[in-house]
C-alpha cells in the first residue's frame, strides 16, 4: 500500500503550500464571527490542536464545527491547473512494474484530486484499487489513516492478512497506526520539509528510524534494494 503525496510525488514543493493555504482561508471564514475571518493566530491554533488529537483537521472541523467534509476538500483542493505544481522523479513506472504484488493506492486526499495527480504521474494503472479519504467510512463516521479501524476494515475487504502488507508512507502516525497492526512499514523522507501541518516546526536534522519503521528510504526508487529486509 502506497501513500500518495511526499511519497510518490513532492507535494511539499508547491502543492501542500497552495493547499494549506486554502485551508487557512477557509478554517478562518469557518471560525470568525460571519463578518471577520478568525486570525491567523487562531487558525494555526486550530490546525495544529486537531491534528494532533485526531491525526487530522478535518477530522476536528467536522466534530467540532459541523464541516461538511465533501466542501472542505473541494475547497482545500481547488489548484488550478495542477501541471505547474506537480513535481516527480523519474523512473516510478518501470519501479513500479518491478515490485512484486498488489499495489493499493491508500491516501487521506479526495478522489478527484488524487485521480489527477496519478494521471500526471501516470502510474494510475500500476495500481489496482486507489483508497482515497471519501472511501475511509467505519460505521458511517470518517476514519482517515492513521484510523486502525479503518486499516482493519480495509485487510479483510482484500482477504489479506497484516503480515503480508507494506505500506509506504512519510507520515510517522500513519506507519505506527499500522505497524501495531503487524503490516511492515516503510518511511519514505526525501520529501519532508516541516514537521506539523502549518509549517511551523522544523524538522531535526537527523532523521533518526522509530522501532516501528522497518525500512527507512530517501525515495521509493530505492525499495527494490531493500525488500529482503521486509520479507
Amino acid at each position: 500500500m502506497f501513500d500518495l503525496d511526499n511519497t510518490l510525488h513532492d507535494a511539499s514543493h508547491a502543492i501542500f503550500p497552495a493547499i494549506s493555504a486554502n485551508m487557512n482561508t477557509y478554517i478562518a471564514r469557518v471560525l470568525g464571527d460571519g463578518v471577520t475571518p478568525a486570525s491567523q493566530e487562531i487558525v494555526d491554533a486550530a490546525r495544529l490542536g486537531y491534528w494532533k488529537r485526531y491525526g487530522a483537521t478535518l477530522l476536528g472541523m467536522i466534530r467540532h464545527h459541523q464541516v461538511c467534509a465533501a466542501d472542505f476538500l473541494h475547497v482545500t483542493h481547488d489548484l488550478g491547473a495542477l501541471e505547474k505544481l506537480v513535481r516527480f522523479e523519474k523512473g516510478l513506472a518501470t519501479l513500479l512494474r518491478r515490485l512484486p504484488g498488489r499495489k493499493i493506492l491508500l491516501t487521506n486526499a479526495p478522489t478527484r484530486y488524487s485521480t489527477d495527480v496519478m494521471r500526471h504521474l501516470g502510474l494510475g494503472r500500476h495500481f489496482s484499487h486507489h483508497v482515497a479519504i471519501e472511501h475511509m467510512h467505519v460505521h458511517r463516521q470518517l476514519r482517515p489513516k492513521p484510523s486502525s479501524l479503518m486499516l482493519r476494515r480495509l485487510l479483510r475487504k482484500h482477504g489479506v492478512a497484516a503480515r503480508r502488507c507494506i505500506l509506504v508512507e512519510d507520515t510517522l502516525a500513519n506507519l505506527k497506526s499500522a505497524s501495531r497492526l503487524g503490516l511492515r512499514t516503510v518511511w519514505v523522507t526525501q520529501y519532508l520539509r516541516m514537521a506539523d501541518p502549518i509549517g511551523k516546526a522544523p524538522l531535526p536534522r537527523t532523521l533518526k528510524r522509530p522501532g516501528y519503521v522497518d525500512v527507512k528510504v530517501k525515495s521509493v526508487r530505492q525499495l527494490p534494494a531493500r525488500l529482503h529486509r521486509l520479507r
